[in-house]
Protein backbone atom coordinates (compact mmCIF):
# COMPACT_ATOMS: atom_id res chain seq x y z
CA UNK A 1 0.00 0.00 0.00
CA UNK A 2 2.30 3.00 -1.31
CA UNK A 3 -0.09 5.28 -0.72
CA UNK A 4 -0.84 5.32 3.08
CA UNK A 5 -4.40 5.88 4.77
CA UNK A 6 -4.46 9.26 5.92
CA UNK A 7 -3.18 9.29 9.94
CA UNK A 8 -5.45 10.64 12.46
CA UNK A 9 -3.69 13.36 13.58
CA UNK A 10 -5.55 15.83 14.87
CA UNK A 11 -3.62 18.94 16.50
CA UNK A 12 -5.31 20.96 19.42
CA UNK A 13 -6.78 24.61 18.31
CA UNK A 14 -5.61 26.79 16.69
CA UNK A 15 -2.96 24.35 15.10
CA UNK A 16 -5.70 23.46 12.48
CA UNK A 17 -4.40 25.99 10.55
CA UNK A 18 -1.76 25.08 8.78
CA UNK A 19 0.01 28.93 8.82
CA UNK A 20 -0.50 28.88 12.72
CA UNK A 21 1.18 25.41 12.43
CA UNK A 22 4.30 26.56 10.59
CA UNK A 23 4.86 30.12 12.91
CA UNK A 24 4.04 28.46 16.01
CA UNK A 25 7.41 26.05 16.56
CA UNK A 26 10.12 28.49 16.01
CA UNK A 27 8.82 30.98 17.53
CA UNK A 28 7.17 29.25 21.14
CA UNK A 29 8.48 25.57 20.52
CA UNK A 30 10.67 24.81 24.21
CA UNK A 31 13.93 23.75 22.32
CA UNK A 32 14.05 20.12 23.77
CA UNK A 33 16.76 19.00 25.62
CA UNK A 34 20.09 17.24 23.81
CA UNK A 35 23.81 16.74 24.92
CA UNK A 36 25.21 17.24 21.22
CA UNK A 37 29.17 16.48 20.93
CA UNK A 38 29.99 18.93 18.17
CA UNK A 39 32.49 17.95 15.64
CA UNK A 40 33.97 19.21 12.27
CA UNK A 41 34.06 17.26 9.03
CA UNK A 42 36.70 17.90 6.54
CA UNK A 43 35.48 17.61 3.15
CA UNK A 44 37.40 16.26 -0.08
CA UNK A 45 37.19 20.09 -1.56
CA UNK A 46 39.21 21.78 1.74
CA UNK A 47 35.88 23.07 2.84
CA UNK A 48 34.25 21.84 6.16
CA UNK A 49 30.74 20.53 7.57
CA UNK A 50 29.51 20.51 11.40
CA UNK A 51 28.36 17.94 12.62
CA UNK A 52 26.39 17.31 16.34
CA UNK A 53 26.46 13.76 17.65
CA UNK A 54 23.51 12.65 20.13
CA UNK A 55 24.62 9.28 22.04
CA UNK A 56 21.67 6.64 22.32
CA UNK A 57 20.42 7.24 25.67
CA UNK A 58 20.09 3.61 26.51
CA UNK A 59 23.41 2.49 26.08
CA UNK A 60 26.36 1.74 23.96
CA UNK A 61 24.48 1.82 19.80
CA UNK A 62 25.17 0.53 15.94
CA UNK A 63 22.09 2.12 15.11
CA UNK A 64 22.35 5.83 13.73
CA UNK A 65 19.82 8.00 12.52
CA UNK A 66 21.40 11.07 10.18
CA UNK A 67 19.18 14.37 10.52
CA UNK A 68 19.20 16.97 7.78
CA UNK A 69 17.46 20.46 8.29
CA UNK A 70 15.81 22.66 5.77
CA UNK A 71 16.26 26.06 4.27
CA UNK A 72 18.13 28.50 6.56
CA UNK A 73 18.01 25.88 9.64
CA UNK A 74 21.15 24.26 10.84
CA UNK A 75 22.02 21.20 13.41
CA UNK A 76 20.04 23.71 16.47
CA UNK A 77 16.87 24.20 14.81
CA UNK A 78 14.31 22.68 17.55
CA UNK A 79 12.63 20.58 14.99
CA UNK A 80 15.90 18.72 14.61
CA UNK A 81 16.89 18.19 18.37
CA UNK A 82 13.32 17.46 18.91
CA UNK A 83 13.94 14.22 16.27
CA UNK A 84 17.32 13.45 17.89
CA UNK A 85 15.53 13.23 21.34
CA UNK A 86 13.39 10.84 19.92
CA UNK A 87 15.94 8.96 18.38
CA UNK A 88 17.95 8.74 21.36
CA UNK A 89 15.25 7.61 23.46
CA UNK A 90 14.67 4.91 21.45
CA UNK A 91 18.69 3.03 21.11
CA UNK A 92 19.48 4.93 18.27
CA UNK A 93 22.63 7.51 18.18
CA UNK A 94 21.61 10.68 15.91
CA UNK A 95 24.21 13.25 13.65
CA UNK A 96 22.94 16.10 13.19
CA UNK A 97 24.51 18.39 10.40
CA UNK A 98 24.60 21.80 9.48
CA UNK A 99 24.80 22.47 5.02
CA UNK A 100 27.84 24.82 4.40
CA UNK A 101 27.73 28.21 5.51
CA UNK A 102 25.13 27.05 8.27
CA UNK A 103 27.08 26.65 11.40
CA UNK A 104 27.95 29.54 13.41
CA UNK A 105 31.30 30.10 11.34
CA UNK A 106 31.02 31.04 7.39
CA UNK A 107 32.45 27.93 5.04
CA UNK A 108 35.71 28.53 3.44
CA UNK A 109 34.92 28.48 -0.16
CA UNK A 110 32.67 30.52 -2.54
CA UNK A 111 30.34 27.42 -3.10
CA UNK A 112 26.87 26.94 -0.60
CA UNK A 113 24.67 24.58 -0.22
CA UNK A 114 20.91 24.15 -2.23
CA UNK A 115 17.79 21.85 -2.42
CA UNK A 116 19.85 19.54 -4.57
CA UNK A 117 22.76 18.91 -3.31
CA UNK A 118 23.64 15.48 -2.63
CA UNK A 119 27.48 15.20 -2.76
CA UNK A 120 27.88 16.45 1.05
CA UNK A 121 25.25 14.29 2.62
CA UNK A 122 27.07 11.55 0.67
CA UNK A 123 30.04 13.14 2.77
CA UNK A 124 28.49 12.62 5.77
CA UNK A 125 27.04 9.50 5.58
CA UNK A 126 30.57 7.69 4.23
CA UNK A 127 32.31 10.04 7.70
CA UNK A 128 29.77 8.51 9.66
CA UNK A 129 30.67 5.30 8.76
CA UNK A 130 33.75 5.64 8.63
CA UNK A 131 33.70 5.42 12.78
CA UNK A 132 33.15 1.76 12.09
CA UNK A 133 29.77 1.89 14.62
CA UNK A 134 27.14 1.62 12.71
CA UNK A 135 25.72 -1.25 10.94
CA UNK A 136 22.76 0.56 10.15
CA UNK A 137 21.96 4.29 8.84
CA UNK A 138 18.21 5.83 8.91
CA UNK A 139 18.43 9.46 6.78
CA UNK A 140 15.67 12.56 8.34
CA UNK A 141 14.87 15.35 6.76
CA UNK A 142 13.14 18.05 6.34
CA UNK A 143 11.42 20.64 4.09
CA UNK A 144 15.10 21.27 1.62
CA UNK A 145 16.71 18.34 3.96
CA UNK A 146 14.00 16.02 2.75
CA UNK A 147 14.22 16.74 -1.00
CA UNK A 148 17.87 16.68 -0.98
CA UNK A 149 17.49 13.21 0.61
CA UNK A 150 14.62 11.81 -1.65
CA UNK A 151 17.11 13.19 -4.46
CA UNK A 152 19.98 11.44 -2.67
CA UNK A 153 18.32 7.95 -3.00
CA UNK A 154 17.10 8.13 -6.33
CA UNK A 155 19.87 9.72 -8.76
CA UNK A 156 22.21 7.19 -8.29
CA UNK A 157 21.02 4.14 -6.29
CA UNK A 158 24.13 2.21 -6.46
CA UNK A 159 26.26 4.92 -4.87
CA UNK A 160 23.77 4.62 -1.20
CA UNK A 161 25.98 2.57 1.25
CA UNK A 162 23.92 -0.83 1.86
CA UNK A 163 23.99 0.22 5.75
CA UNK A 164 21.05 3.22 4.60
CA UNK A 165 18.21 1.43 5.93
CA UNK A 166 15.22 4.07 5.19
CA UNK A 167 14.04 7.36 5.22
CA UNK A 168 12.15 9.73 6.24
CA UNK A 169 10.71 12.80 4.59
CA UNK A 170 8.50 15.49 6.37
CA UNK A 171 7.32 18.57 4.33
CA UNK A 172 9.29 18.38 1.42
CA UNK A 173 8.67 20.62 -1.63
CA UNK A 174 9.48 17.75 -4.74
CA UNK A 175 8.83 20.29 -7.31
CA UNK A 176 10.55 23.04 -6.83
CA UNK A 177 9.24 25.22 -9.26
CA UNK A 178 5.90 24.93 -7.85
CA UNK A 179 6.63 25.88 -4.76
CA UNK A 180 8.86 28.75 -5.22
CA UNK A 181 6.02 29.97 -6.61
CA UNK A 182 3.81 29.68 -3.49
CA UNK A 183 6.29 30.57 -0.74
CA UNK A 184 7.43 34.12 -3.03
CA UNK A 185 3.63 34.61 -3.08
CA UNK A 186 3.80 34.81 1.01
CA UNK A 187 5.45 37.96 1.93
CA UNK A 188 6.43 36.58 5.48
CA UNK A 189 7.71 33.32 4.82
CA UNK A 190 10.08 34.70 1.83
CA UNK A 191 11.26 37.23 4.11
CA UNK A 192 12.28 34.91 6.70
CA UNK A 193 14.23 32.78 4.33
CA UNK A 194 15.23 36.16 2.92
CA UNK A 195 17.15 37.53 6.46
CA UNK A 196 19.65 35.00 6.21
CA UNK A 197 20.25 34.59 2.63
CA UNK A 198 21.08 38.68 2.41
CA UNK A 199 23.28 38.22 5.25
CA UNK A 200 25.04 35.15 4.44
CA UNK A 201 25.72 36.69 0.44
CA UNK A 202 26.73 40.21 1.61
CA UNK A 203 29.60 37.97 3.84
CA UNK A 204 30.73 36.00 0.80
CA UNK A 205 30.49 39.02 -1.56
CA UNK A 206 33.05 40.75 1.13
CA UNK A 207 35.43 37.63 0.76
CA UNK A 208 34.72 36.69 -2.38
CA UNK A 209 33.78 39.76 -4.53
CA UNK A 210 35.17 38.45 -7.91
CA UNK A 211 32.67 35.51 -7.55
CA UNK A 212 30.01 37.31 -5.58
CA UNK A 213 28.08 40.60 -5.94
CA UNK A 214 26.21 41.63 -3.06
CA UNK A 215 25.20 44.50 -4.71
CA UNK A 216 22.79 42.37 -6.78
CA UNK A 217 20.70 42.08 -3.96
CA UNK A 218 18.78 45.17 -4.76
CA UNK A 219 15.53 44.42 -5.80
CA UNK A 220 14.85 40.74 -5.52
CA UNK A 221 11.38 40.31 -5.20
CA UNK A 222 11.13 36.58 -5.00
CA UNK A 223 13.63 33.71 -4.41
CA UNK A 224 13.47 33.38 -8.17
CA UNK A 225 15.11 36.41 -8.23
CA UNK A 226 17.70 35.41 -6.08
CA UNK A 227 18.24 31.66 -7.43
CA UNK A 228 18.58 33.47 -10.61
CA UNK A 229 21.47 35.84 -9.24
CA UNK A 230 23.04 33.30 -6.79
CA UNK A 231 21.72 30.19 -6.20
CA UNK A 232 22.08 29.11 -10.29
CA UNK A 233 25.53 30.64 -11.22
CA UNK A 234 27.09 29.72 -7.77
CA UNK A 235 25.83 26.31 -7.86
CA UNK A 236 26.55 25.58 -11.73
CA UNK A 237 23.26 26.02 -13.09
CA UNK A 238 22.28 28.14 -15.93
CA UNK A 239 19.54 29.84 -14.37
CA UNK A 240 16.86 29.53 -11.83
CA UNK A 241 14.79 27.11 -14.20
CA UNK A 242 17.27 24.73 -14.97
CA UNK A 243 18.19 24.46 -10.91
CA UNK A 244 14.12 23.90 -9.78
CA UNK A 245 14.67 21.43 -13.00
CA UNK A 246 17.32 19.34 -12.15
CA UNK A 247 17.42 19.80 -8.27
CA UNK A 248 13.64 18.62 -7.37
CA UNK A 249 13.10 15.38 -6.14
CA UNK A 250 10.06 14.71 -7.74
CA UNK A 251 11.66 12.87 -10.88
CA UNK A 252 13.81 10.63 -8.94
CA UNK A 253 11.38 9.19 -6.80
CA UNK A 254 10.80 6.00 -9.02
CA UNK A 255 14.50 5.00 -8.72
CA UNK A 256 13.95 5.02 -4.83
CA UNK A 257 15.47 1.51 -3.19
CA UNK A 258 15.16 1.89 0.43
CA UNK A 259 12.03 2.24 2.44
CA UNK A 260 11.12 5.64 2.24
CA UNK A 261 7.96 7.24 3.60
CA UNK A 262 7.31 11.08 2.56
CA UNK A 263 4.92 13.12 5.07
CA UNK A 264 3.47 16.29 3.45
CA UNK A 265 0.56 17.69 5.26
CA UNK A 266 -2.25 18.69 3.23
CA UNK A 267 -3.02 22.19 4.65
CA UNK A 268 1.04 22.82 3.82
CA UNK A 269 1.43 26.50 3.16
CA UNK A 270 4.41 25.87 1.14
CA UNK A 271 3.35 22.67 -1.00
CA UNK A 272 1.74 22.62 -4.82
CA UNK A 273 -0.10 19.69 -5.92
CA UNK A 274 2.88 18.43 -7.47
CA UNK A 275 4.28 17.84 -4.34
CA UNK A 276 2.60 15.19 -3.52
CA UNK A 277 3.38 12.28 -5.83
CA UNK A 278 0.88 9.92 -5.54
CA UNK A 279 1.74 8.08 -8.83
CA UNK A 280 5.33 7.93 -8.08
CA UNK A 281 4.63 6.53 -4.60
CA UNK A 282 2.24 3.79 -6.40
CA UNK A 283 4.71 2.94 -8.85
CA UNK A 284 6.97 2.55 -6.38
CA UNK A 285 6.92 -0.41 -3.53
CA UNK A 286 9.35 1.43 -1.57
CA UNK A 287 8.23 4.46 -1.51
CA UNK A 288 5.23 5.55 0.75
CA UNK A 289 3.81 8.97 0.65
CA UNK A 290 1.62 10.08 3.75
CA UNK A 291 -1.03 13.27 3.74
CA UNK A 292 -2.30 13.91 7.43
CA UNK A 293 -4.89 16.89 6.72
CA UNK A 294 -2.99 18.80 9.33
CA UNK A 295 0.45 19.62 10.39
CA UNK A 296 2.07 22.91 8.45
CA UNK A 297 5.20 23.23 7.25
CA UNK A 298 7.24 21.38 9.74
CA UNK A 299 4.89 21.87 12.30
CA UNK A 300 2.77 18.45 13.61
CA UNK A 301 2.31 20.28 16.73
CA UNK A 302 1.00 18.33 19.43
CA UNK A 303 -1.09 18.76 22.74
CA UNK A 304 0.10 17.84 26.37
CA UNK A 305 3.22 19.17 27.96
CA UNK A 306 5.74 16.77 26.55
CA UNK A 307 6.95 18.85 24.03
CA UNK A 308 6.81 15.86 21.44
CA UNK A 309 5.52 16.78 18.39
CA UNK A 310 3.58 14.17 16.06
CA UNK A 311 6.35 14.13 13.55
CA UNK A 312 8.50 12.83 16.18
CA UNK A 313 5.90 10.28 17.08
CA UNK A 314 5.40 9.13 13.30
CA UNK A 315 9.25 8.74 12.64
CA UNK A 316 9.19 6.81 16.03
CA UNK A 317 6.90 4.32 14.60
CA UNK A 318 8.95 3.87 11.59
CA UNK A 319 12.27 3.31 13.12
CA UNK A 320 10.50 0.33 14.84
CA UNK A 321 9.32 -1.16 12.38
CA UNK A 322 12.75 -1.44 10.71
CA UNK A 323 14.53 -4.62 11.43
CA UNK A 324 17.46 -4.76 13.79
Amino acid sequence: MPVLPIPDYRPPFPFASGHMATLYPPLFRLTPLTAPEPERVELADSDFLDLDWHRSRTGESNRLVIVSHGLEGNSHKKYVLGMAAMATKNGWDAACWSQRGCSDEPNRLPRCYHSGETGDLHEIILHCLSTGRYHQLVLIGFSMGGNQILKYLGENPERVPEEVAGAVAFSTPCDLDAAERVISSHHIYFEYFMRGLRRKMREKGERFPDVVDASRLKGIRTLRDFDNRFTAPMGGFANAADYYAKASSLQFLRSVRVPTLLVNAQNDPFLTPTCFPVAEAMSNPRLFLETPVHGGHVGFVTKGGQNVYWSECRAEAFLRDIPA
